[in-house]
């Protein structure tokens, strides 16, 4: 009866997250092209930037991988609210940086920008499957979490592994149908719903089994101490420096992200994205539930070893709590896994629809059809590896964000410094990539202490630089500093000729390319 009840909740949530996905297309053309799928048209305002981007900071990974991590070392786990808020700030300056430039030349995503920038379609291409690689690791990160939430809520009813198929089969459906629009409208839904589950959870759990935060953290103190400070409990060398390194790394990382470049391009003018930057942060304050609930779980549920330390969380949810709320919290923890994993599946689909396979002549008056069918081909690989290897939610997240914060150096640095050739940014990205690779792989991660991201990025740099300095000129590239760089005067606010000008050019060059 239990797992009746609680799973028809969840369904219940789960269709009305297909309505608002259809919703969300009324008024618009049928059948839109590219650009109305990938980046929303680049209609979306304050409020749907918000819950969109909030996304970000609400997944999977942190409403129950933070709570595995807090079970299983403590201290580290707060790296996530550091690296969101820092990552936050940086986002003020690039975020519009990255919309002007984008809307400015009618590009819709981090592809288009590399290719246009060092002109070079090839590389547009090669950045795309190199960004896949990065993604696919998150996507089934997704997959895992809604996975443990479905089999979990439905008390054992459903196999894991058949929860992953619908995680995947729901994802899939929803983002190939919607696109950007339907998941900003659905983010609306998940926003309400984790900021009051996780705000009950807050207050519930610690009286329901320890009285109060008092003898609660009493115990925690008095029982298990090593789990309030660095480096942790048996985290095997996750302190300070490895606490500040990530935060830098991922902070610089999350900005050019292509799920957040997503976020940035369908915002409607600048200034929505100005004005995320600065609230946004205060809803990481929320993120310190799941950690304080996994640190709770070490007291009721002890026991729990590698991948199930990511089922912290619902385990007490279930141990305590009637039906019908275990089907409400897990629509909460479901949303928090469609919504980030439709946009990382939607951002894969159209690098490829766009600078891949719509690279092809042949082919590219069917963009956004080839990018549907790339979403669905990236969902089963995803699910595939979410069967052949599995691993702990926070540890898929940190292997996307190292080999993504190669990018860094080609697609910021590139922005506002004329001088770095297209040779030095390819051969710094290889050196960095490389680098990650071996330290990642082979189980070097983190290099005394310090997150292999960051050694990646320090020799990505200086490579770049030396070869940018001491190896071949680029030349025939007489285009203004205007049309290659992303400068003060492409901040064009709305309203002002300049955005309406960006706004025409990039919508006729969208269009034409659909």
């Amino acid at each position: 009866m239990n797992a009746t009840v609680a799973t028809a909740v969840f369904a219940a949530f789960m269709l009305l997250t297909v309505v608002l996905g259809l919703l969300a297309l009324r008024g618009r053309v049928a059948g839109g092209g590219l650009t109305e799928w990938s980046v929303g048209g680049r209609s979306l305002g304050t409020v749907f930037i918000w819950v969109l981007m909030a996304g970000e900071s609400y997944t999977s990974f942190s409403y129950l991988g933070a709570a595995g991590w807090g079970y299983n070392f403590g201290a580290p786990v707060l790296y996530v609210v550091a690296y969101m808020s820092c990552g936050y700030a940086v986002g003020y300056v690039v975020g519009p940086m990255l919309w002007a430039y984008a809307r400015r030349h009618g590009l819709v995503g981090i592809t288009d920008i590399v290719a246009h920038r060092y002109r070079r379609p090839w590389l547009g291409a090669a950045v795309a499957v190199l960004a896949t690689v990065c993604l696919l690791p998150y996507i089934q990160l997704q997959i895992t979490g809604m996975g443990v939430v479905v089999s979990t809520l439905s008390y054992g009813t459903i196999s894991l592994n058949w929860a992953y198929f619908i995680g995947f089969a729901v994802t899939t459906g929803f983002v190939v149908v919607s696109g950007l629009r339907g998941s900003a409208w659905v983010s609306v839904l998940k926003d309400i719903l984790v900021v009051v589950t996780l705000g009950f959870l807050a207050v519930y759990v610690p009286l329901h089994y320890f009285g109060g935060y008092g003898p609660f953290l009493d115990r925690l103190v008095a029982e298990k101490p090593e789990w309030l400070t660095f480096p942790g409990h048996a985290s095997h060398g996750l302190g300070q420096t490895w606490f500040v390194t990530t935060t830098v790394i991922n902070s610089l990382t999350v900005v050019i992200f292509p799920t957040t470049v997503a976020g940035y391009l369908g915002a409607r003018d600048a200034d929505a994205l100005r004005r995320n930057a600065m609230y946004l942060p205060f809803y990481n304050v929320l993120l310190f539930v799941p950690m304080l609930l996994g640190l709770a779980a070490l007291f009721v549920v002890p026991g729990l070893t590698g991948a199930d330390s990511n089922l912290a969380l619902f385990k007490l949810v279930v141990d305590s709590l009637p039906a019908w709320a275990v089907g409400v919290i897990g629509a909460a923890a479901a949303l928090s896994s469609i919504v980030p994993m439709a946009v990382f599946m939607l951002v894969i689909g159209t690098m490829w629809g766009r600078s891949v396979l719509g690279a092809v002549p042949r082919l590219a008056s069917r963009q956004k059809l080839w990018a549907q069918v790339v979403v669905v081909v990236a969902g089963a690989l995803a699910l595939a590896l979410t069967y052949t290897a599995p691993n702990t939610l926070v540890r898929l997240s940190l292997i996307s964000y190292e080999g993504m914060a190669q990018l860094v150096p080609m697609l910021l640095l590139g922005l506002v410094w004329r001088r770095l050739t297209m040779y030095a940014a390819v051969s710094g990205l290889a050196a960095g990539f490389t680098v990650v690779c071996v330290l990642v792989f082979g189980g070097h991660d983190p290099v005394r202490g310090v997150n292999a991201g960051i050694v990646g990025l320090a020799v990505n740099v200086v490579v770049a630089l030396a070869v940018t300095w001491l190896g071949p000129r680029e030349r025939g590239d007489d285009r203004p500093d205007a049309e290659v760089l992303a400068l003060d005067d492409e901040f064009p606010r709305a309203g002002d000729a300049a955005g309406a000008a960006g706004a025409g050019s990039g919508t006729a060059e969208a269009t034409g390319t659909r």
